[in-house]
């Protein structure tokens, strides 16, 4: 990052070498009040300053030395720090460290509420209102979603979201917060979301208030071998199955049965 001159002090502006920047760099400058000024493709005045200290380092502290640890890395850098603040920009013609002091001083302080960096993914909405995500399941109110609806799932370590992707005529898309699960396979879910669902009052179902019809004990053949002990003993033995003769079949499909016998010219 390196602030233009000539640009009001209360303003830091953020210099990229693309000509477009990513949706959470945009997010990330709006909550630090930072104004992106995107650069043309093949400016090195802008992008090539930016990516020089690279090189100045990689010069003038690493080329040549091995360090034993991090920590004396990091005292020869401290070292070589005010030498090259005292230095004369080739740029702006400025002592670096003067400039620097300036810069600061224009800075605005940082927000009190740090920025929150979160996952965000898109995910359909099922038919039971539940979202999936990170192999666990999520709800969302029924009344506010519709099958296979797309919704967005901003996850942080420790709260899930789920907003709407279009926003509603008050400008809300949010639908949801949720505890981040633990692990995989659980179920996240506020019962108050249930409400809307398709409860199958219009539909054929079996209930428990009528009588039980009676069931029809069929007897059960001789055991003899295992295979039909098992049978005997599931309750697959007990379903009726009618019994017809292979004859209706052929009837059926306009097949004749196989005759083994068949007259021939001499018997004729």
């Amino acid at each position: 990052m390196e602030r233009v001159p000539h640009r009001p002090s209360h303003q830091l502006e953020v210099l990229f070498g693309c000509g477009q920047f990513l949706g959470s760099q945009g997010q990330v400058a709006g909550f630090e009040e930072v104004v992106i000024d995107v650069l043309a493709a093949y400016r090195p005045q802008g992008k090539g300053r930016v990516e020089r200290q690279v090189g100045i380092v990689r010069d003038h502290v690493l080329a040549g030395r091995g360090f034993s640890s991090l920590e004396e890395m990091n005292a020869a850098f401290a070292a070589w720090v005010p030498l090259r603040r005292a230095k004369v920009h080739g740029t702006h013609g400025e002592v670096i460290g003067h400039r620097a002091a300036r810069d600061h001083m224009a800075l605005r302080p940082l927000p009190q509420m740090p920025y929150v960096v979160a996952q965000r993914h898109l995910r359909h909405v099922g038919k039971d209102c539940l979202v999936a995500f990170d192999a666990n399941l999520y709800s969302v109110p029924a009344r506010k979603v519709r099958p296979r609806q797309l919704v967005e799932i901003r996850a942080t370590k420790s709260q899930v979201t789920l907003h709407a992707t279009v926003p509603t005529a008050d400008g809300e898309t949010l639908l949801a917060v949720h505890p981040r699960a633990v692990g995989r396979g659980a179920r996240i879910i506020d019962e108050r979301h249930w409400d809307g669902l398709p409860t199958g009052a219009g539909r054929r179902v079996t209930i428990g208030d009528g009588p039980i019809p009676p069931h029809r004990e069929q007897s059960l053949r001789p055991e003899t071998g295992p295979l039909q002990a098992l049978l005997n003993r599931a309750a697959v033995a007990r379903v009726e199955v009618g019994r017809r003769p292979l004859s209706v079949y052929d009837e059926l499909t306009g097949t004749r049965p196989f005759t083994p016998n068949r007259p021939t010219k001499e018997s004729r």
